[in-house]
């Protein structure tokens, strides 16, 4: 198991959190992915307060092949190779860098994070999130009222 030195730099745990900053949480959700490779490679951006992207290179993946699933706090974005057609190629590698597997990613979403929108250009998948809280949760100012002299 590894020891986490909460002085150092927690910069890699922000990776897969999504809007929100809980210390407990972002470890939790590292040490769970823990197995995790780095494929494919990806960015998070803040694009404003609430709207967030998350940009996937996926080189070599059609939109047919690509799968996002958003379930309560969890998004899951799969790369599904077509095992038939990747058996059909007879073509002969000396080198082979650009990979060609399958992958499976997910991502921890904080409350109220949504997906808005998908979309594949040049390699490279854009999935754009934003954050909607309900008025209920929003901070709202309480007037006060003076208290009445009674004559």
């Amino acid at each position: 198991m590894r020891n986490f030195n909460l002085s150092a730099d927690l910069t890699p745990l922000y990776r897969s959190a999504i809007g929100f900053d809980r210390l407990a949480q972002l470890a939790e959700h590292a040490a769970a992915n823990n197995g995790n490779s780095g494929y494919p490679p990806y960015n998070i951006e803040l694009l404003s307060e609430n709207r967030y992207r998350i940009t996937m290179a996926v080189a070599g993946f059609s939109m047919t092949e690509l799968d996002i699933i958003s379930e309560g706090e969890k998004l899951v974005v799969k790369g599904i190779k077509d095992q038939a057609k990747a058996a059909e190629d007879k073509r002969q590698y000396l080198h082979q860098g650009i990979a060609e597997r399958g992958f499976e990613r997910s991502f921890q979403l904080a409350d109220h994070v949504h997906v808005i929108g998908a979309e594949l250009e040049n390699g490279l998948l854009n999935i754009d999130l934003v954050r909607e809280i309900p008025e209920a949760l929003k901070a709202r100012k309480i007037e006060i009222k003076g208290s009445r002299l009674i004559e």
